[in-house]
C-alpha cells in the first residue's frame, strides 16, 4: 500500500525537474550570439611578373563586404614585360553580396591615349560585374559586339560629369572623368574609371601610375564620385583605398567603405 507521503510528492517532485530544464533552456538561448563571420578571405595566386597577386574581401562580424581588394607582393613591380599584359583574378567566393566577379589588372608599360595624360606606365585595375567568359566575348572585330559596345547607359549610372573615353575589347566602352588633376594640369598618378558594355555598366578601374604605387602610399583613401543608380545589386563602394602592407609586404588596391545599393 502506497503512503500519503508517495502519492502527492512524486508530481511535485517532476514538474519541479520540468521547469528546473525549461529555465536552464531559456537561460541558453538568451546567452548565445550569432557566430562572428569576420574576417579576411584570399582567392587563388596568380602570377605576375617576379612575383604574385591574389584577390581577397574582407567581411565584418555579420558576414557583410566592407573591402574587396588586389594584394601583390613587392615582386610583382619588378620584371614587368615590355609589352602589354594582363592578370587575371578569381574573387573568393565569400564575396559573392557584391556585384563583382573576378577581377584583372592589365599592364600598360607604354600607357594609352588620351596621349601626354595616360602615356606614362602604369596599371589598369578592372573589377568586373560580367563573368571571364562574357568578357572574352567583347571582340570589337565583330559587327554584333561592336553594336553592343556602341549601346550606352543612361546617364545616370555614371557619376555626373564622366564622359566617354576610349573603346577596347575584352573590356568595352571607357568613361573617364575631365575634372581629373590628370586633365588639368598635374602629372597622372591616380584615377578611377568605369566601363560599359551592351547598355550596362560592367567594370570599376582604379588606374594607377607605376611611379605612384612605388611610393608605397599607406591607407590613401579617395572618394568615389558615385552614380545615381546602379546596374548590378550589391554591396558597391564608396571610396577606394591604395595601400601599402608593411607585415606582409603587400601592394593593395581596394574598393573600399562597400554599401548595399
Amino acid at each position: 500500500m502506497r503512503s500519503v507521503h508517495d502519492s502527492h510528492s512524486r508530481p511535485y517532485i517532476w514538474t519541479a525537474i520540468v521547469t528546473a530544464a525549461s529555465v536552464g533552456a531559456l537561460m541558453s538561448c538568451s546567452d548565445s550570439t550569432p557566430p562572428d563571420k569576420s574576417g579576411t578571405f584570399y582567392g587563388p595566386v596568380t602570377t605576375m611578373a617576379a612575383g604574385t597577386g591574389r584577390s581577397y574581401v574582407t567581411l565584418d562580424g555579420a558576414g557583410i563586404p566592407t573591402v574587396l581588394g588586389v594584394a601583390l607582393t613587392e615582386t610583382a613591380l619588378s620584371g614587368l614585360p615590355a609589352a602589354t599584359a594582363e592578370y587575371a583574378f578569381e574573387i573568393p567566393s565569400q564575396a559573392s553580396a557584391t556585384p563583382f566577379k573576378h577581377a584583372v589588372i592589365n599592364w600598360e608599360p607604354t600607357g594609352h591615349a588620351p596621349a601626354g595624360v595616360y602615356t606614362v606606365p602604369h596599371f589598369d585595375v578592372h573589377f568586373y560585374t560580367i563573368t571571364q567568359a562574357q568578357r572574352d566575348a567583347i571582340l570589337i572585330e565583330d559587327p554584333q559586339v561592336a553594336a553592343k559596345i556602341a549601346s550606352r547607359p543612361a546617364a545616370d549610372y555614371f557619376p555626373a560629369g564622366y564622359v566617354l573615353g576610349g573603346v577596347a575589347s575584352r573590356m568595352g566602352q571607357h568613361w573617364r572623368d575631365p575634372t581629373g588633376p590628370e586633365f588639368n594640369g598635374q602629372p597622372f598618378t591616380k584615377t578611377v574609371i568605369y566601363g560599359s558594355y551592351d547598355g550596362r555598366v560592367t567594370f570599376v578601374e582604379p588606374m594607377l601610375a607605376k611611379s605612384y604605387l612605388e611610393t608605397k602610399p599607406v591607407n590613401v583613401v579617395t572618394a568615389l564620385k558615385a552614380p545615381a543608380k546602379f546596374d548590378a545589386q550589391g554591396y558597391q563602394p564608396t571610396s577606394y583605398t591604395l595601400n601599402w602592407d608593411a607585415p606582409t609586404k603587400e601592394y593593395r588596391v581596394a574598393l573600399t567603405e562597400l554599401v548595399l545599393r
